[in-house]
């Protein structure tokens, strides 16, 4: 089994970068993998991704030393169980509302007695039912984070940060600021830079990380000056477009076209 080298970080109060990813491609996913970052979140909670097209993406993903995380559509634990069975190594779950729902998860995540988790022999435990060594480890290699993004989450944060397994935290900023009842494209809010200020006082206390999505290294810099450690630096699809709006913009600015 490999380590979850990027919880072990974040549980030693270092810091990690990941990248969501959207487009379905095992190929960019290995090549992001290649590039550098700690971790690799398949989104399925927005797109038409299906389990094996994700599950072709983490194979894609095991020839690098990134950690492959997977965004499900809910933290339904049946939901949770193929995703790990798949060979994710940590959740990246939305709506989580309150600390009941934090828990809930956590102990899809483990097996008995600390959890509800059943048990097949797929890619997380190499199809084997002869590894030694996977039960004793499997509880403590599956990094948990959670995206607060409504206002009854942001009421339970402190609530929600204090369950034991949850491991990060992350500021979904545009469904926050909808729930709270601010339009996202306005930001920044007095409100939400209080929220976001909130956790990383209850961070300080708890060790668990708070993280953010940025788009630029100044905003990057910013935010783990402000003591994030669990950074989102983009999407496969942004990623992708804005390096071609680049080439395309710098084309008809030179021939003047449109």
């Amino acid at each position: 089994m490999k380590n979850n080298w990027v919880r072990e970080k974040l549980l030693a109060g270092e810091s990690v970068l990941g990248l969501q990813m959207g487009l379905g491609s095992p190929a960019v996913a290995e090549m992001l993998g290649y590039a550098g970052y700690d971790w690799l979140v398949i989104e399925t909670e927005h797109n038409a991704l299906d389990f094996s097209q994700m599950e072709h993406m983490m194979m894609a993903m095991s020839s690098t030393d990134v950690v492959p995380l997977v965004r499900p559509s809910s933290g339904d634990p049946l939901v949770i169980q193929k995703v790990l069975d798949a060979g994710a190594m940590g959740l990246f779950v939305p709506m989580i509302r309150t600390a009941a729902d934090a828990e809930a998860v956590v102990k899809a995540t483990r097996y008995p007695p600390e959890g509800i988790r059943g048990f097949g022999p797929l890619r997380a435990s190499q199809y084997t039912m002869d590894y030694p060594d996977y039960f004793a480890r499997s509880n403590d290699n599956v990094l948990v984070s959670f995206i607060l993004e409504t206002k009854e989450a942001l009421a339970n944060l402190e609530e929600i940060m204090a369950v034991p397994g949850v491991d990060a935290l992350y500021f979904g900023l545009f469904d926050l600021c909808i729930s709270l009842g601010l339009n996202p494209i306005n930001m920044p809010f007095p409100e939400i830079d209080a929220a976001i200020e909130r956790g990383l006082e209850f961070s300080r206390k708890t060790g668990v990380a708070i993280g953010i999505g940025v788009g630029s290294p100044e905003d990057l810099r910013f935010r783990l000056d402000q003591g994030m450690r669990f950074m989102v630096y983009g999407t496969d699809y942004m990623l992708l477009q804005n390096a071609a709006k680049t080439g395309i913009e710098a084309f008809r600015e030179y021939t003047g076209g449109s």
